[in-house]
């Protein structure tokens, strides 16, 4: 499977994966979603940023968005997995709009998301639901090897351990965790994956 070969485009691979339960995993993706940027995960484990400029102004989403276009019809993801909005966040509002131009793609590729809270996610990668940046990447590294190279905003991490939660909670963990933190994503509303058992 190649990436898609798109402006902002830099991939990181992770570390190979330990071997997965019976049956395939679901094809997952993790979303960071930001106007300035986007943190990608793929289904493969590759990692991306989709950078715009701020002088570009709302032309910003629709680059964002054509992105998003070429992702899920190169993918074919079966879910994709999207931190939530801010509650009380200046920024909320215009993170909101980013929101809107991706579940309207993900919704004409008929792609399920889910939603995760950033203190649920913080929690089940570190046990720790206000942990910083480089603590969630320090994490990844120690549970995986994965390191996040030109990652100066945690989107791309982020995005990573927003797939590996969804893998995790549908039977295809990549690593062991301790069940504490792992009963922390029975917070999210995860939809039925057809053809994938839970």
């Amino acid at each position: 499977m190649t990436a898609p070969t798109l402006p902002g485009f830099t991939p990181v691979l992770p570390a190979p994966a330990p071997a997965a339960e019976a049956g395939p995993a679901p094809r997952v993706l993790g979303l960071d979603l930001s106007l300035t940027s986007t943190g990608v995960c793929l289904t493969n484990g590759s990692t991306c940023r989709i950078k715009t400029r701020q002088k570009d102004g709302d032309r910003r989403l629709l680059v964002i968005r054509s992105f998003m276009r070429a992702v899920l019809l190169e993918e074919r993801p079966h879910l994709a997995v999207v931190e939530d909005l801010p509650k009380h966040a200046k920024g909320a509002g215009i993170t909101a709009m980013v929101h809107g131009v991706v579940r309207a793609e993900l919704a004409d590729a008929h792609v399920p998301y889910a939603l995760v809270v950033p203190a649920t996610l913080k929690a089940f990668a570190c046990d720790h639901g206000s942990a910083d940046k480089p603590r969630m990447a320090a994490a990844a590294f120690l549970a995986a090897g994965v390191q996040f190279d030109g990652d100066p905003g945690g989107d791309q991490c982020d995005a990573w351990w927003l797939r590996t939660a969804g893998l995790d909670w549908y039977g295809h963990p990549l690593f062991a965790l301790p069940e504490q933190q792992r009963a922390r994503l029975s917070k999210v509303r995860w939809p039925n994956l057809a053809g994938v058992a839970r």
